[in-house]
């Protein structure tokens, strides 16, 4: 349970406490490899984390049109306040890019997901051909 801290402002401690009502995960609690799907305002990005804060990700038409690895620092409200390796929904997504000298900022997460990739078919388990042709 969040308890308000004395020397924060209030709108500090009622974007800690939002961000416990809506929820997220901290990049620290998922393993290697997992692939998180975050749906932004304005765009589906997709991030393989590969360890600590470095992910590969994807789904912005000019930042990151294919997988670039970068660093997710975590989520912030919209100001300079950072909540460090977290994934927030209803805060911005912030990651260092290596061909920019600025951290990225998205638009507000509405939606943080598991991507959970098919199962790959085994065509040596198909069924043998029938002789038709």
């Amino acid at each position: 349970m969040f308890s308000p801290h004395p020397n924060l402002s209030d709108e500090v401690n009622g974007g800690i406490i939002q961000s416990e009502i809506e929820g997220g995960v901290f990049l620290n609690d998922l393993p290697p490899s997992t692939v998180l799907e975050i749906q932004t305002m304005h765009h589906l990005y997709r991030a393989v984390l590969l360890g600590g804060s470095e992910a590969l990700i994807s789904g912005h038409p000019e930042f990151c049109p294919d997988p670039v690895q970068v660093a997710i620092a975590g989520s912030t409200w919209g100001g300079s306040m950072l909540k460090l390796q977290f994934v927030g929904r209803g805060m911005h997504l912030e990651f260092h890019h290596p061909k920019y000298p600025m951290p990225i900022i998205t638009s507000a997460i509405q939606e943080i997901r598991d991507y959970q990739q098919p199962p790959a078919l085994q065509v040596e388990n198909w069924p043998t051909s029938t002789g038709i042709a």
